[in-house]
C-alpha cells in the first residue's frame, strides 16, 4: 500500500490492529508513530481501536498511556479501558474506571455493563455487581441481551451466589454456551457436581454445543462423583466432534480417570497429548501417587524435571504423597530439601503435612511432632490429623490421646474431631473416657454428619444415607440388600461347612 504511494486514513489503522490480535508478541504500539505522522492521533476512532489492540495483546501500559494521552474520552474509550484491565487481571483498576466514567456523565451500554459485571465478578464484589443489575438491568437502562445476562450469570456464581445466577439464567429468553458454561462453572465451584451434571445434560437437549471449558467443567464434576460413564462420554465426545485435546482438557481428563480408579486410562491419555505443560505433569504424578504406584509417580517427576518443565508446589504435594504411601522416607526427605534449595519453592502448610504423613506412616512419630513444632507457619488440623492417624497405626496411646484433645481444641464443634478421639479411647478398652467424650459431644449439640455414597447407573447419579428412605425405589433397593446379605451367610456358611468338612476327612 505505501510502496504504491497510497495513505493510511482512519480505517486503515483500526484494520491493521484487529490482525494483532492473531499475532503473537506483536505490540500495536510500532504503529503508533506512523498515526503521528498521517496526523490522525487525535482521531477517537484511531484511538480506541489502538488501546483494544493493545490491551487485547496484554499491553496494558500502553493502553493506558494512549488513554491519558487522549484529549476526547468517550464512552468507547472508557469501555475499552475497562475491559482492557479486567481481561489483563487488573478488575478493581477496571471498577475504578467505570465509576469515573459514570462520574462524567458518559453514556452506558451493554459492551461496558457486561466488562464491568466481569469486573465485578473477578473481585468478589456482589454490591457493586447488584447495583449494576439493579440499576442498569432491572430499570431498563440496557438491554438485558444473551451477553448481558452471560455476564450476570458468570457474576454472581463468581461470587457465589449460585441461586441467584439460577434465577437469571433461568429468565434468560436466550442462553448460549457462555450462559450455560457459567452456570455449570458456578456450580462445579461451590462443589454442587451433581447439579453440574444435571445442567449439562438440560444443555445437550437443549442442542447447545458445549465448548472445551464447559467439557473440562463437566469432566471435573464427574471426576469428583467418580461418573465415570459420563467422563468418558465427554472423552468420545470431543474425539467424535475433532475438537482437539489442549493441556487443559487432557490434565482434566487424566484427573478424571484417575479419581474415577482408571489409572491406565489416564495413562493413554497424558502419552497421547501433543503438549503437555507442568499442570499435565502433575495430574498424573499425583494420579500414579493416588493410586499406590509410588515409583512410577518418581520416575514421571524425573522425566518431567529432565524434560525442561518445572515443577510448581503440586507437583511436589504429589510426589511426596507418593513418598508417604510407598514408605520412601529417604527419598522424600530428599525430595523436600530439593524443593527449597534447587527448584526455589518455598514449603507452605500442606508440604508440611506431607512429610508428617511420610514420618508418621513409618513411625518417625518424634520426628513428625518435632516437624509440626518448627514449622515456620500454624499448623492447621489437617497437618495434627495426619500425626493423630499415625498414632492410632503405631499404637502411640499417650501422644495420640494429646493430639486428639488438641485436634478437639483447635475445632470444637467439629463432630470427627470428638469421633476420632472416642475410637481410639474404645480400641484402648477405655470405655469410660470414650463414652464421656460422646456425652461432651452431645452435651454441644454438636451432631456426627451420616456418611453418604453415590454410584454411577445409566449416566445417572445416585445418592444414598445410611437408612434414608427418601430414594423413589428405596423398599425394593432395601428387600435386594437383605437377599444380598442372606446370600452372603449362606456362602460363609457354605464355606464353613467345607472348610469342617475337609478338617474331618
Amino acid at each position: 500500500m505505501r510502496q504504491n504511494g497510497v495513505c493510511p486514513d482512519k480505517h486503515t489503522f483500526p484494520l491493521l490492529f484487529k490482525s494483532f490480535s492473531k499475532l503473537k508478541n506483536e505490540n500495536p504500539f510500532q504503529f503508533y508513530t506512523h498515526i503521528v505522522k498521517y496526523g490522525l492521533e487525535f482521531n477517537n476512532f484511531v484511538r480506541n481501536s489502538l488501546i483494544t489492540a493493545l490491551a487485547t495483546g496484554g499491553y496494558i501500559a500502553s493502553a493506558r498511556q494512549v488513554f491519558d494521552e487522549s484529549p476526547q474520552r468517550d464512552s468507547i474509550t472508557w469501555t475499552a479501558m475497562i475491559d482492557g484491565y479486567t481481561r489483563n487481571g487488573f478488575p478493581a483498576e477496571g471498577l475504578k474506571c467505570f465509576k469515573q466514567m459514570r462520574s462524567m456523565g458518559l453514556k452506558v451500554d451493554e459492551v461496558t455493563v457486561v466488562s464491568a459485571l466481569s469486573a465485578a465478578g473477578m473481585t468478589g464484589d456482589i454490591w457493586f455487581g447488584r447495583w449494576v443489575h439493579g440499576f442498569y438491568v432491572e430499570q431498563l437502562r440496557v438491554k438485558c441481551d444473551v451477553f448481558v445476562g452471560s455476564a450476570l450469570v458468570d457474576m454472581y456464581s463468581k461470587c457465589g451466589y449460585y441461586d441467584e445466577a439460577r434465577r437469571v439464567f433461568d429468565v434468560m429468553p436466550i442462553k448460549n454456551v457462555v450462559s450455560w458454561s457459567a452456570l455449570i462453572a458456578g456450580y462445579v465451584q461451590c462443589n454442587r457436581f451433581k447439579d453440574a451434571l444435571l445442567l449439562f445434560q438440560d444443555m445437550l437437549m437443549a442442542d447447545v454445543r458445549p465448548n472445551q471449558s464447559t467439557l473440562t467443567c463437566v469432566l471435573t464434576a464427574s471426576a469428583q462423583l467418580g461418573a465415570l460413564d459420563q467422563g468418558r462420554w465427554v472423552h468420545h465426545y470431543i474425539d467424535r466432534n475433532f475438537l482437539g485435546m489442549n493441556s487443559i482438557t487432557g490434565t482434566a481428563l487424566i484427573d478424571m480417570y484417575a479419581k474415577c480408579g482408571c489409572v491406565g486410562e489416564a495413562l493413554l491419555v497424558f502419552h497421547k497429548l501433543p503438549v503437555k505443560n507442568v499442570y499435565t505433569w502433575t495430574a498424573m504424578i499425583n494420579a500414579l501417587a493416588m493410586h499406590g504406584d509410588a515409583l512410577s509417580a518418581l520416575n514421571l517427576f524425573y522425566r518431567m524435571s529432565s524434560s525442561g518443565v518445572q515443577p510448581n508446589g503440586v507437583t511436589f504435594i504429589g510426589v511426596l504423597s507418593a513418598c508417604a504411601h510407598g514408605g520412601l522416607v529417604d527419598e522424600g526427605r530428599r525430595l523436600f530439601e530439593m524443593m527449597r534449595h534447587i527448584y526455589h519453592l518455598e514449603p507452605n502448610v500442606d508440604h508440611y503435612g506431607c512429610m508428617v504423613d511420610l514420618l508418621g506412616r513409618a513411625g518417625y512419630l518424634d520426628e513428625a511432632r518435632k516437624l509440626i513444632e518448627e514449622m515456620p507457619m500454624e499448623p492447621t488440623p489437617g497437618v495434627w490429623g495426619a500425626l493423630f492417624g499415625a498414632c492410632m497405626i503405631h499404637k502411640a496411646f499417650d501422644l495420640g490421646e494429646y493430639v486428639g484433645k488438641h485436634l478437639i481444641r483447635l475445632q470444637p464443634n467439629h463432630s470427627g474431631r470428638y469421633a476420632l478421639l472416642a475410637n481410639m479411647y474404645s480400641a484402648y478398652d477405655r470405655w469410660d473416657a470414650a463414652a464421656y467424650v460422646r456425652k461432651i459431644m452431645k452435651g454441644k449439640g454438636i451432631e456426627k454428619k451420616p456418611g453418604f455414597s453415590w454410584i454411577e447407573v445409566n449416566g445417572l447419579i445416585h445418592e444414598f444415607i445410611a437408612f434414608d428412605g427418601s430414594h423413589s425405589e428405596s423398599s425394593y433397593l432395601y428387600e435386594m440388600l437383605d437377599n444380598i446379605m442372606v446370600q452372603l451367610k449362606l456362602a460363609d456358611h457354605l464355606q464353613e461347612t467345607m472348610l469342617l468338612t475337609a478338617e474331618t476327612e
